[in-house]
């Protein structure tokens, strides 16, 4: 079958790590039964300069036509005066919201080869794999009312909103149960029931769910900041965590960081099913190294392989190339980020082209056999 992906870089070392990407993807069409027709187009801090705003009405419109979006990063000093509205970030916000991802899909996933790189020791992180599902476009990132009031004799006042509704906890809970069916069939719910109505609504749906539709998964309800005690003291104890917006936020990247390095991160954004999906990295666009060939690209490449598994319905081609990755860490190749010794160092080039020749090495070795 045919998939149309949209390319979009964004800003800062998004254009690079893109291009190792984009080796993958010819790749797969030169050599596996698959064909990714691709288009390319700006967001971010690239799309200001270029239109005016972080995300153009025709850029959104490829989108929607695209079975997936793959994005790089955006933002960056050069537009950090720019109006809020129009910031970089917002155009990220804002393709999120007109394409209804609401479920934002976050593993944070220990290397054996990288196990030393964490903060945490050894024997905590190794092995670990926990899948973080974060509802993406409701909570008080959007929430009304919002803004600053002037309350005169110079005081203001900042408001912003916690709202959820039934269906939306229970549409993103629904993707997290049926995520743990296909793991280790334990789920984790993560509020503040104990001080938030909507917390108190979140646990109440979930449950209600739960009893409904998915009794053979494990469910336990975990108070948001027990939670990220948790991650720290006990992080094996996890399968699937499912949280809101602003607690998925702190969560993931609290659990990223688990992992040692945020250049390793992928994740997926993903709506109901047969919409388009929105595939990144969890990484910054990190423009202090742009340019400059030093970062990683893996995070991208492993994006790419989430939309593989979850846009494309090829699971069998995102494990190839997460296999790939497992084993050219294994042998020792590492970017700055990731470097150790008696490694050897590479550039993002150097990382992707390392790719390709195991990915070339597994083929040969499977004709053979």
């Amino acid at each position: 079958m045919t998939y149309k992906l949209q390319i979009l870089p964004g800003d800062g070392i998004g254009p690079e790590i893109m291009t190792e990407a984009e080796k993958i993807i010819s790749w797969l069409n030169a050599n596996k039964d698959i064909e990714i027709q691709t288009t390319r187009g700006l967001i971010g801090g690239a799309a200001i300069d270029e239109y005016g705003v972080p995300l153009s009405d025709e850029t959104l419109e490829e989108s929607r036509k695209s079975h997936a979006v793959l994005l790089g990063a955006v933002g960056g000093p050069k537009w950090a005066d720019v109006e809020y509205t129009i910031r970089p970030e917002a155009g990220l916000l804002k393709i999120r919201k007109e394409l209804g991802l609401f479920a934002n899909l976050r593993p944070a996933l220990v290397f054996d080869a990288l196990v030393d790189a964490s903060t945490l020791k050894p024997e905590i992180v190794k092995g670990l794999d926990i899948l973080i599902v974060r509802e993406l476009t409701g909570g008080v990132y959007f929430g009304q009312p919002r803004g600053i009031e002037d309350l005169g004799n110079g005081q203001r006042r900042g408001v912003n909103t916690q709202v959820y509704t039934t269906e939306e906890i229970q549409r993103v809970g629904r993707v997290a149960f049926e995520l743990a069916r296909k793991r280790g069939n334990k789920v984790t719910s993560c509020e503040k029931a104990n001080v938030m109505e909507s917390g108190k609504l979140w646990r109440e749906d979930i449950t209600s769910l739960h009893q409904a539709e998915y009794k053979d998964v494990t469910l336990e309800h975990m108070y948001a900041d027990n939670c990220a005690m948790q991650l720290l003291r006990n992080p094996s104890q996890f399968d699937v965590i499912v949280t809101d917006n602003l607690f998925g936020d702190i969560l993931s990247d609290e659990a990223a960081m688990l992992t040692g390095s945020l250049g390793m991160l992928p994740s997926a954004s993903l709506g109901q099913p047969g919409s388009t999906g929105l595939y990144e990295p969890v990484h910054g666009s990190a423009p202090d190294i742009a340019g400059q060939g030093k970062a990683n690209p893996l995070a991208t490449i492993l994006s790419l392989a989430m939309c593989l598994r979850y846009s494309f319905n090829r699971g069998d081609l995102a494990s190839k190339i997460e296999d790939a990755v497992q084993t050219i860490l294994n042998d020792g190749t590492r970017t700055p980020d990731i470097m150790a010794p008696g490694c050897t160092q590479t550039s993002t080039s150097g990382m992707g082209d390392a790719l390709i020749t195991q990915l070339e090495k597994t083929g040969k070795k499977e004709q053979a056999a």
